[in-house]
């Protein structure tokens, strides 16, 4: 009996050892047409790369394509699991390199028109998530919407994706803007993609760190300055991401030193949420009279 309990304990203790605490992402941008959703697959991908374990979460509203990028057609999205009461496991595709990813379908406004038995389903499949990955990544729709706001309000942390132009400058402060208002300690990191060079890149990212330091009066980390390379629009239209249809390219090292560059903070961190994903998107569902 003795002998029995001490097993048990010893796979009990092996068990939790394996546990991750699972990183939430949420990738957002000003406007469309920044490159979110390649930046999102993409550093998925690269994640993998580094032996992480990795769930991309496609929920731009209405405009879900991460599958489209991949050239796959997924076979379940997050509103066939709710229909049809599937496992969360049931929806999972499998991408190149053993991807994991759930394809956005028709937009996660449908997930705040659900009746309360729907939302606790979903609460309870997405709970089985955590500690499976070490990352989920959401890669949420272009601008600010009533439903993204709850998934990045809930995240650990938020990219936003922005380009050198005038008009998505301006439209990611506005983003950045609301994110702080609801939630001012959030971290923001800024990914400044097709910068027609390194220097005019970290040109436009110091500015933006100045204007968002003095108006809003909070830091944001730079994280990456991605080139305009002709290989992003080839990749689209092989619908085959950017680091695997040629890894040396300028585009796809800027990728690998962003990932680096990232997980070299990440470690440095010592900071830790005092509640977990799913206990924050619990509790914004209940003040949304969601549950």
């Amino acid at each position: 009996m003795l002998n029995d309990q001490a097993a048990n304990l010893r796979r009990t203790l092996k068990q939790s050892e394996k546990q991750t605490t699972t990183k939430t992402i949420s990738i957002v941008s000003g406007k469309g047409g920044v490159g979110k959703s390649n930046v999102a697959l993409n550093f998925a991908l690269e994640l993998l790369a580094k032996e992480k374990k990795v769930l991309l979460f496609d929920l731009d509203v209405g405009m879900g394509n991460i599958d489209i990028l991949l050239g796959l057609q997924a076979k379940y999205t997050i509103f066939d699991m709710l229909r049809q009461r599937l496992s969360i496991q049931d929806i999972i595709e499998r991408g190149p390199k053993e991807l994991s990813y759930i394809a956005g379908g028709s937009g996660i406004n449908q997930l705040f028109s659900m009746s309360k038995n729907d939302a606790n389903y979903f609460l309870n499949e997405y709970e089985k998530l955590e500690h499976m990955y070490d990352f989920i990544i959401f890669d949420l729709g272009a601008g600010v919407s009533y439903e993204s706001m709850v998934f990045i309000q809930a995240s650990d942390e938020c990219f936003v994706v922005t380009t050198p132009e005038p008009t998505s400058i301006t439209d990611a402060y506005a983003m950045i803007k609301h994110i702080v208002n609801v939630k001012p300690k959030m971290s923001i990191y800024i990914v400044m993609n097709r910068s027609s060079t390194t220097k005019s890149g970290q040109n436009a990212m110091e500015k933006f760190q100045h204007v968002i330091r003095h108006f809003l009066n909070i830091d944001v980390h730079p994280l990456g300055i991605l080139p305009d390379d002709q290989l992003v629009s080839t990749a689209v239209i092989r619908q085959k991401p950017i680091i695997l249809l040629n890894k040396r390219a300028s585009i796809s090292r800027a990728i690998q030193q962003m990932t680096d560059y990232y997980l070299h903070l990440l470690g440095e961190s010592d900071k830790k949420s005092s509640r977990s994903f799913m206990q924050k998107l619990k509790q914004l569902f209940k003040e949304r009279a969601i549950l």
